[in-house]
C-alpha cells in the first residue's frame, strides 16, 4: 500500500511556491496578516512549534504515514554547500519516505547543547532585536524536565535544530494527544517567546519523537 505523505509548512512572509515542486500533498499554516487563500490562518505567536502542535492536535487520529514539518524557507540549513535547491530537499524526502524513517532531522548539522541551550547566538549584538528573548539563555533543561519528568543529561544532541524534520504518524502517536496539548499550553504561556520556549522546543524535537513511551506521564496538567 502506498504510504500517505503530508508536508506541513509553518509560513510567515516567505514565498512557499516551492512546495508545488515537492510532489506531495501539503498544508500551509500562514501567520501573515494577509494569508494565502488556500492556507490555514494562525495567530503569529509561538514560532513554528505553535504551528506544529496545532496540526498534530487537530489531526491526531488521521495523521499521514509520514509527516514532513517545514518552515516557510527551509533551504539555508539543508545542505552544507550553501543554500539548497528544491531538488535536494525532494531527494531527501524521497529517501525518508521510501525507508519510512521514524524520525529524521533535515538540517545538515547536529547541535550538542547543555541545559541552557549553549552554544547559542541569543547574545550576539548583530542579532539584537530579531527575537524577543535576545540576551537570555534557552531553557532546554527546564523544558526537558517539564515534558518528561526526569533530569536532562548534562548534554544532549539536537538532530533537528532548525525546526525542519520528518516523523511518522506512528511515532507521533507513541505519545498521547494530551502530551501535545500540554506542549501547546507551554507555548501559549510564552506567546512572544520572551522566555525562549519556542527556541527550546527546536532543541528537543528528536526527544519528543523518540518513541520512548516510558517517558510518558499519566497526566499532563
Amino acid at each position: 500500500m502506498e504510504k500517505r505523505v503530508a508536508v506541513i509548512i509553518a509560513k510567515y512572509r516567505e514565498d512557499v511556491s516551492w512546495a508545488d515542486a515537492l510532489g506531495y500533498d501539503y498544508l500551509v499554516y500562514d501567520k501573515c496578516d494577509t494569508p494565502l487563500s488556500n492556507a490555514v490562518q494562525l495567530e503569529n505567536i509561538g514560532r513554528e512549534a505553535h504551528t506544529y502542535f496545532t496540526h498534530i492536535i487537530d489531526n491526531y487520529d488521521r495523521l499521514a504515514d509520514m509527516n514532513v514539518f517545514l518552515q516557510g524557507d527551509p533551504f539555508d540549513h539543508i545542505d552544507d554547500q550553501g543554500r539548497a535547491s528544491v531538488d535536494i530537499l525532494q531527494n531527501m524526502l524521497r529517501d525518508v519516505v521510501e525507508r519510512m524513517v521514524p524520525f529524521k532531522g533535515l538540517a545538515w548539522f547536529k547541535l550538542k547543547c547543555d541545559r541552557l541551550g549553549n552554544p547559542h547566538d541569543l547574545r550576539k549584538p548583530e542579532n539584537k532585536g530579531r527575537w524577543s528573548g535576545w540576551g537570555g539563555d534557552i531553557p532546554v533543561g527546564a523544558l526537558f524536565e517539564k515534558l518528561f519528568g526526569q533530569p536532562m543529561p548534562e548534554q544532549i544532541v539536537s538532530r533537528a535544530p532548525t525546526g525542519n524534520f520528518c516523523v511518522t504518524g506512528e511515532r507521533i502517536r507513541t505519545r498521547p494527544r494530551a502530551f501535545y496539548e500540554y506542549c501547546l499550553r507551554l507555548i501559549l504561556a510564552d506567546p512572544d517567546d520572551e522566555m525562549n520556549t519556542g527556541h527550546a522546543f527546536e532543541r528537543l524535537w528528536q526527544h519528543i519523537f523518540n518513541g520512548n513511551t516510558a517517558w510518558n506521564r499519566e497526566s499532563y496538567l
